[in-house]
């Protein structure tokens, strides 16, 4: 459940970044900016924020999703629309989305951590680790072998 709701809002906040800027300063459609929105944050939440996020730290999986943002959204105007400046609406739609992006890691960092442990406590480790060693590599002496 804590997946829908992080795609829902990762939905939200990217249609309306898009819609400001995509459709109020270069009159992109309406149903345009939600077909883009709504794929892109479905690619990027499964790419970015559950593969990449996971293996990754919170900006490295930024600039994935930078590139990522650009590309799609360069491609996607350029095919809705031929009209417009594509290269600088992708460059403000990509920065935006990228400042959101960001602060939205942190985000599904802190509920996934907390949906894996049921108790509340993040299972970090405090540091004190053991090891043992000895130093014979065989447990008898060569004296009583016969």
């Amino acid at each position: 459940m804590e997946h829908v709701k992080l795609f829902v809002m990762k939905f939200i906040i990217t249609f309306v970044i898009l819609f400001l800027i995509l459709g109020g300063g270069f009159k992109i459609s309406f149903g345009d900016v939600f077909l883009i929105s709504f794929v892109l944050s479905l690619v990027g939440y499964a790419t970015g924020d559950r593969i990449v996020l996971d293996r990754a730290k919170n900006i490295t999986t930024t600039l994935f999703d930078l590139v990522f943002i650009f590309i799609f959204i360069y491609f996607m105007t350029g095919a809705i629309s031929t009209s417009l400046d594509v290269f600088t609406a992708s460059i403000l739609s990509t920065v935006s989305l990228a400042i959101f992006e960001y602060f939205f890691h942190q985000s599904v960092v802190r509920t996934l951590e907390s949906d894996d442990d049921p108790e509340g406590e993040a299972s970090v480790p405090n540091g004190n680790l053991r090891t043992e060693a000895s130093q014979e590599l065989t447990p008898y002496k060569n004296k009583d072998r016969n």
